[in-house]
């Protein structure tokens, strides 16, 4: 094991933890703050990818692409909560599940109608394109764009939460719902705009995506299981967590699809090794959820009510 291809993969798993924060922040923030379980959350991060890969081979631009990802999905965000998810508020967690997964089936049916059930690709920015060198190692410029992208998010974040008062209304929100209603303030209007800014972060995570993964119906299903592992593995409700719990399963699920195996043949039949180890590679994540939950069962950063 080289320290080249250690850094190589401690970055790779860093900006996936960045870009899995992008798209776990906005559903903390409906988690926390509405109660509501929206898990066609990972269908807006499709529909942001699709609306990027649209916008970018008709016009060959990446800023009309990401104002087409953003706004797009931020629109369609507010639509989906005011149509449907509004009026699932009051019921039980159950019908927000059937209710969000059939807005899943229908989501994948559009994309599918309007884009073809063949892959949409989407290249590298021609400005972003080729590497750099780091620490002895040329890295993709695209891979540190979205890592500055995760970061430069993340800090407006923690701006807007902590120093404003819309991100003070959001605590509050989060803390005690009702309380924060018997105050006067509008509490649907604070879901709204919490439920449409996460739906744009979906869309900003589906544009930088867009050129990495592969753009096709039901792409968002798989990384909605990891941001769900995030925001257990975090805390439920806290943008803190989100982002500490984003970094640790980005590095731990790259790292351990890379090394784990390998190291496995050191210590046992390379047979065992061989079948065993990309199986505990793939449940790495798992584990270290599972682990988590035993010993701090509200995750690693909790919101602190009170």
């Amino acid at each position: 094991m080289s320290a080249s291809l250690l850094l190589a993969q401690a970055l790779n798993g860093f900006q996936l933890g960045v870009l899995l924060f992008l798209l776990s922040a906005g559903l903390t923030l409906v988690l926390g703050i509405m109660n509501f379980v929206n898990l066609a959350h990972g269908s807006l991060f499709m529909m942001g990818a699709y609306f990027a890969a649209a916008a970018y081979g008709a016009t060959q631009s990446f800023l009309l692409a990401g104002v087409a990802a953003i706004a797009g999905t931020l629109v369609l965000g507010v639509l989906l909560e005011r149509v449907v998810l509004a009026r699932l508020y009051e019921r039980d967690h159950l019908y927000q599940v059937l209710g969000t997964f059939g807005a899943i089936l229908v989501f994948n049916e559009v994309a599918r109608y309007t884009w073809g059930q063949s892959p949409v690709f989407m290249n590298v920015p021609e400005a972003l394109a080729g590497t750099i060198p780091l620490f002895g190692l040329a890295y993709p410029v695209y891979r540190l764009a979205i890592i500055a992208v995760g970061l430069v998010v993340g800090a407006l974040l923690y701006l807007v939460i902590h120093r404003t008062r819309a991100g003070m209304l959001i605590r509050a929100g989060a803390s005690d719902a009702q309380m924060l209603s018997a105050l006067g303030v509008d509490t649907a209007l604070v879901s709204g705009l919490v439920f449409a800014v996460g739906a744009a972060l979906a869309g900003l995570a589906g544009l930088m995506a867009g050129p990495i993964l592969t753009v096709q119906p039901g792409m968002g299903e798989p990384i909605l299981i990891l941001a769900l592992v995030v925001l257990i593995t975090g805390g439920i409700g806290s943008i803190r967590g989100a982002f500490y719990g984003a970094l640790i399963v980005g590095i731990a699920d790259t790292v351990g699809r890379a090394f784990l195996p390998g190291l496995l043949r050191e210590v046992a039949e390379r047979s065992f090794a061989q079948n065993a180890g990309p199986a505990l590679a793939s449940m790495l994540i798992y584990l270290l959820m599972a682990v988590v939950l035993a010993v701090r069962p509200a995750g690693l950063f909790p919101v602190k009510h009170g």
